[in-house]
């Protein structure tokens, strides 16, 4: 529980400072992408990718976020299972 709590510590600045009050995470393991999108349905008329991560807009706005290999920004296999909580 402890772990949980210095880890929300640390994200919810950020998600504070998304353009966003509304978030819709999705993340699917077998192919390891995040989804996150702040509109549903996000409607995106243009896309733009750096690296491996696909920012998605409708005109000027970020409507969504693709982040492919999304493990590879600090989490371990065995950080997260398959219900999205913290393994015991």
């Amino acid at each position: 529980m402890a772990e949980v709590k210095d880890e929300l510590s640390e994200v919810v600045p950020h998600l504070l400072k998304m353009p966003s009050k509304r978030i819709w995470i999705d993340y699917d393991e077998d192919a390891d992408v995040l989804y996150i999108s702040f509109q549903k349905p996000q409607h995106a008329d243009e896309s733009e990718m750096d690296e491996n991560i696909i920012y998605h807009y409708q005109g000027e706005d970020l409507v969504g976020i693709t982040v492919i290999g999304a493990k590879k920004y600090g989490v371990k296999d065995d950080d997260v299972s398959r219900s999205g909580m913290q393994a015991a």
